[in-house]
């Protein structure tokens, strides 16, 4: 019994590192999209905060090119005067605060934790792809309880005709993960929103977004 339970107590690292590889799997963005667009004809178009406090920020005008990079691979060009545009693009992105996770690691077997489940997302639109917990091991021989932080990240864009404020798209992303990075989080969040684009009116999608880089 003895020399199980050294087994077991270098088991219990050697499970966390295992375990802890596993962050670096991709997760899932939820992306809603409503749309009545035209096909793209060279139509011009002009990128705007829907924030105010990410107007007129070197941080906005990065990601605003990542808009309008994909915008432009669809068909649509940049206005040379932001005034006479066809189209206004309004885009804002946000990561929460944060909520904090338990994991366990012990004994031999699978346990059947999914930590997230059902709720409410910033927009009020009920999630429940859930957050699975790789960590979580069930048994006898050891028990070690730690806590992580997920992060939820958001990211919305709305088209508008100028010319009369019609209302030509709506689309929001949103995922979690373990990262609070906007420098990771929005580029990913770009790719899932412009992933088929426009998409279908009123389809719910998920999108596989890739894993931090490390280093």
């Amino acid at each position: 019994m003895k020399a199980f339970s050294k087994i077991g107590l270098f088991a219990a690292p050697a499970l966390a590192l295992v375990a802890l590889s596993g962050c670096a799997t991709s997760f899932k963005a939820d992306v809603a999209r409503f749309q009545q667009l035209p096909a793209p004809a060279g139509q011009s178009y002009t990128i705007v905060a829907d924030d105010p406090k990410l107007a007129g920020g070197l941080e906005f005008s990065h990601y605003a090119q990542m808009v309008g990079q994909r915008l432009a691979q669809t068909g649509y060009v940049a206005a040379s005067d932001p005034a006479k545009a066809d189209l206004i693009v309004r885009v804002a992105y946000d990561v929460d605060n944060g909520r904090e996770r338990v994991r366990s690691t012990g004994g031999f077997g699978p346990s059947p934790y999914f930590g997230g489940g059902w709720g409410y997302g910033r927009w009020g639109r009920p999630w429940g792809y859930g957050f699975y917990d790789p960590w979580l091991f069930g048994g006898g021989g050891f028990n070690d309880v730690s806590s992580y932080t997920v992060y939820t990240s958001d990211l919305s864009m709305k088209i508008d005709r100028a010319a009369d404020n019609l209302r030509l798209f709506e689309g929001k992303a949103s995922a979690q993960s373990l990262s609070n990075k906007l420098t990771y989080l929005v580029p990913n969040l770009i790719d899932a929103m412009f992933t088929n684009f426009p998409g279908q009116n009123g389809e719910d999608v998920k999108i596989t977004l890739p894993p931090e880089k490390k280093g």
